[in-house]
């Protein structure tokens, strides 16, 4: 009789959290119809009229593929989509591929080959960002060289109930055809946590991990196994004390996760009654649909790098829309929005700087805007214009020196003179500062900033001098180092010295664990992710006040 398994950890990276018991099916290619990408599929070339017009039918196919895909799915994974869509109107790809055709090369050759460079020139950098939307044009290259071949789309795949999906790599459409209400969560041998997969991950609270440590030929079929994507792994084999422990977490998070939503319809207020203003963070305003602006207090940081996504910064007309829209939601409660933080992680074509050798601390955040203030006076009047439909706040980036701070003052005092010179309604906005260089918090007081608001996320990341997308570096990133709470506590100090507005809108807040530790910093504003908001209720609940000292 053969011997058991012995119980095997695989390392990976938590990209959407989530605890599975089930078993392994493993996803040999990663496109529908099972073309993974590169695959020359097998097509006889014809002449070059021929191949053109074969080619123009592929593209042709494709789109309707995605059309019909994006009406089966909400806002977010829409959006999404949409940017393979507008990769297949880009005359810049698609010029040089007809070109190369009409020149003697296969549609199939001419297509895989155009493909591949701009793979390969997006995983070659550094950047996070864009390696993370390498994903997107592998997902476009198979679909369309489906459509060269004559081969439809497969549809969503049978698998069995509960299994846990391993892959070499997910697309977003093959994300999206899949039967997620049968499949208990994904692992993932590519892919980042910025990933589109990863956003619609969590955006459907699906568990999964990114970077799995491990061949896919050494994970069978149908073998038992766990993904704990709270820690990051993937346990094979688990033994029955790990499968034990394994279901009392489940229950746990389940216990949890309901009175979590329980605790979302009821006001944020500690033990002793204090009340806390808990807002929440806005990435893309696709999110806004689900949410109720009962469960909250407002909106503590609006993302706008969204808004940038495309070949050209956006006029002033669309990002009004989007800024009336989130204000409208908010139906009468405070909206603080960030102007454009690109570079770092966080590249926009046209405005960062290509090739800096350390974008973490480079030209980025307001100095990027700063040097750029053609895209920065754009923002800004859209801004000021939406201000004079509710309570808006404009929060800065990146800020160090207070000369930044009132140089981006005067650039919003000349757009809304011009404004009011042309007649245009508009209101002030207030404008603050986020805290997350050490220097802005040392000298917080000597910023004549209207509030201000702490990016825990960069400025745990500068105070340890450890970047925080470096999985090796994840021990340093130590959110309750003394260091890190003394700038925090001098922030808040500053802020009640100048009577001003302060609180936090980084990942610490959305963490329960650490809710406590911030009240004993003094802050009580929170800006938290939404799906964090009734946990981060009953954190506050259980909080009673700074233990006394000796």
């Amino acid at each position: 009789m053969a011997e058991p398994a012995a119980e095997q950890v695989i390392a990976g990276i938590p990209a959407a959290e989530g605890l599975v018991i089930g078993r392994i099916a493993r996803e040999g290619g990663t496109h529908p119809g099972g073309h993974q990408a590169g695959h020359q599929v097998g097509r006889r070339a014809g002449s070059s009229a021929e191949e053109r017009a074969a080619l123009l039918a592929a593209v042709a196919q494709a789109k309707a593929e995605l059309d019909a895909l994006i009406a089966g799915e909400d806002e977010l994974a829409a959006e999404i989509l949409e940017f393979q869509q507008a990769l297949l109107e880009d005359d810049d790809l698609l010029a040089p591929i007809f070109d190369a055709v009409q020149a003697g090369a296969s549609a199939q050759g001419a297509w895989d080959q155009a493909l591949d460079r701009e793979i390969a020139e997006y995983r070659g950098g550094e950047d996070e960002y864009l390696s993370a939307r390498a994903a997107d044009l592998a997902d476009l290259k198979g679909r369309v060289l489906r459509a060269l071949a004559g081969e439809g789309d497969d549809g969503k795949a049978a698998l069995a109930e509960g299994a846990i999906l391993v892959a070499e790599d997910l697309t977003p459409s093959r994300f999206l055809e899949l039967d997620w209400q049968r499949l208990g969560g994904g692992a993932i041998r590519g892919g980042s946590k910025t990933s589109h997969v990863a956003i619609l991950a969590r955006a459907r609270g699906i568990p999964l991990i990114v970077g799995l440590e491990v061949e896919l030929d050494r994970l069978a079929p149908d073998a038992p196994a766990v993904l704990d994507a709270e820690a990051g792994r993937l346990i094979l084999a688990p033994s029955d004390g790990t499968l034990a422990q394994v279901q009392s977490r489940i229950q746990a998070r389940a216990e949890g996760d309901a009175a979590a939503a329980e605790a979302l319809a009821e006001d944020a207020v500690t033990a002793e009654g204090e009340r806390v203003q808990v807002l929440i963070n806005v990435d893309d305003p696709a999110i806004l649909d689900g949410l109720s602006p009962a469960h909250c207090d407002g909106i503590g940081l609006t993302r706008t790098e969204f808004l940038f996504a495309g070949e050209e910064p956006p006029d002033e007309a669309a990002q009004l829309a989007v800024y009336r829209r989130i204000l409208a939601w908010a139906g009468g409660k405070p909206v603080t929005i960030r102007t454009l933080d690109a570079g770092g992680d966080k590249p926009i074509p046209g405005v960062s700087r290509e090739a800096e050798p350390n974008p973490f601390l480079g030209q980025r955040g307001l100095r990027l805007s700063l040097a750029h203030p053609e895209v920065f006076r754009v923002q800004l009047r859209a801004l000021a214009r939406a201000a004079a439909e509710g309570p808006l706040k404009v929060m800065l980036p990146m800020v160090t020196l207070p000369a930044e701070l009132a140089q981006a003052r005067r650039l919003l005092d000349e757009v809304l003179a011009e404004l009011a010179a042309e007649g245009v309604a508009h209101g002030r906005p207030a404008l603050g500062i986020m805290i997350e260089v050490p220097a802005a918090a040392l000298t917080a007081g000597d910023f004549a900033a209207d509030f201000y608001s702490i990016g825990s996320n960069d400025l745990v990341q500068y105070v340890m001098a450890a970047a925080r997308d470096n999985p090796a570096l994840a021990g340093l990133a130590l959110a309750d180092h003394p260091a890190v709470i003394e700038l925090i506590q001098r922030s808040v100090a500053a802020a009640r010295a100048r009577g001003v507005e302060i609180g936090l809108c980084g990942d610490l807040a959305s963490d329960p664990a650490t809710v406590p530790l911030l009240l004993d910093c003094g802050l009580r504003s929170l800006s938290v992710a939404p799906a964090q908001l009734g946990r981060v209720k009953l954190a506050l609940r259980g909080y009673r006040g700074k233990a006394a000292g000796p």
